[in-house]
């Protein structure tokens, strides 16, 4: 039979409270009864014959210990309530902690530790899944027979031909608008005819496979990402893994060998749309017919700067491709986690895609290429 609780002076010393009973949640409002009744004052209470205690009860006998000018830490209990006890205790009467975020210079140091620490984590992740993927690559190439083929034509198609339109327009409004700026600036000097040059120049070295890049860095790279992610998500790389095969075989390589042979092809396009843009201009406002664009282009234009822009396009290719794939891989199996690593992927490709090219420009200019 249940025991209502009760709070009644202790017959060796009317100031000490001896509580017994049950303290549990069914019998809340008869201890709520006896909080109201409670004495302004109180020596300490003696909790040792309370039969049953739970959660609610506990923090109710805070409260009457409160509201007695004592404390739930001065109230004896049973050995076997008292973990509960000090459990409530710290929820009930420890005052909350105001939390102040530094906005000074501590803090600042400290989040940009994280962000170095997070940089250097992917950065080893990258190299990591660069080895394993290599390693896959390899022990594909010794059984050709297990070489995805129908997958790697497929991703041609949506990496490459897909991208075609995109790469042609946009190449060509930026030969365009070089070949603009190239003309303010050398019309002052009388030497408008080198805009054939700067156009020529920049597009073989750097604009066109950069810009290829960074196209398929925010095009390619996120949906290599996503699509990765979703089948993440949907526990089918682990269907994929039980089943024995590889999900670096069967979902890295094929799109990493897409992406080398059809990042240089659409290079060699984005350099040709370019060279149209610039010569485009130069026939309309410059005077330069296109005979004499292509003449010029033919006089002075070394061929080593065409190989300097195709040798890094297989390189940002690699970049993309697993950048790509790695973010995939990476998702924690939210909705929330596909849409961060998909942001992740492009910020990482394009930024890599930069710098990459910088020490490339820097290393060419070094060796006089």
């Amino acid at each position: 039979m249940s025991s209502a609780p009760a709070i009644t002076p202790s017959q060796s010393d009317p100031d000490i409270l001896r509580a017994t009973g049950e303290w549990t949640l069914p019998q809340a409002d008869a201890i709520l009864a006896l909080i109201e009744r409670a004495p302004e004052r109180a020596k300490d209470i003696d909790g040792r014959d309370i039969t049953r205690l739970d959660s609610t009860g506990a923090m109710l006998l805070s409260r009457y210990a409160v509201r007695v000018g004592l404390g739930l830490a001065t109230v004896e209990v049973k050995p076997i309530h008292q973990k509960l006890v000090d459990s409530v205790r710290r929820v009930c009467e420890t005052p909350p902690r105001s939390r102040h975020r530094d906005h000074g210079f501590r803090e600042m140091l400290a989040r940009l530790g994280y962000s170095v620490e997070d940089y250097y984590n992917e950065i080893k992740a990258l190299i990591g899944f660069g080895g394993l993927t290599l390693e896959t690559a390899f022990r594909t190439l010794l059984r050709p027979a297990r070489v995805r083929l129908t997958a790697t034509v497929h991703h041609m198609e949506s990496v490459g031909l897909d991208a075609v339109p995109l790469v042609l327009l946009l190449s060509f409004m930026v030969g365009a608008v070089v070949a603009f700026l190239g003309a303010t600036v050398l019309r002052e000097f009388g030497a408008e005819v080198f805009v054939v040059e700067l156009v020529t120049i920049s597009f073989l070295r750097e604009f066109a496979v950069l810009l290829t890049a960074i196209l398929l860095a925010g095009r390619t790279a996120s949906a290599f990402t996503a699509q990765i992610g979703a089948m993440q998500s949907g526990e089918e790389i682990d269907a994929i893994r039980t089943l024995g095969l590889d999900p670096i075989e069967l979902l890295v390589l094929p799109r990493l060998t897409a992406l080398i042979v059809m990042l240089p092809l659409l290079t060699f396009l984005a350099m040709i749309a370019g060279l149209f843009g610039g010569l485009a201009v130069g026939a309309g406002s410059l005077g330069i017919s296109p005979e004499m664009f292509i003449a010029r282009v033919h006089d002075t234009i070394e061929i080593r700067h065409f190989w300097v822009g195709l040798s890094k396009a297989p390189i940002f290719a690699i970049v993309i491709g697993l950048i790509g794939c790695l973010e995939g891989f990476q998702t924690q199996g939210t909705a929330q986690s596909v849409g961060e690593r998909t942001t992740s992927s492009v910020v990482q490709t394009i930024s890599l895609v930069i710098l990459l090219d910088a020490l490339a420009a820097l290393f060419f200019m070094e060796m006089d290429w």
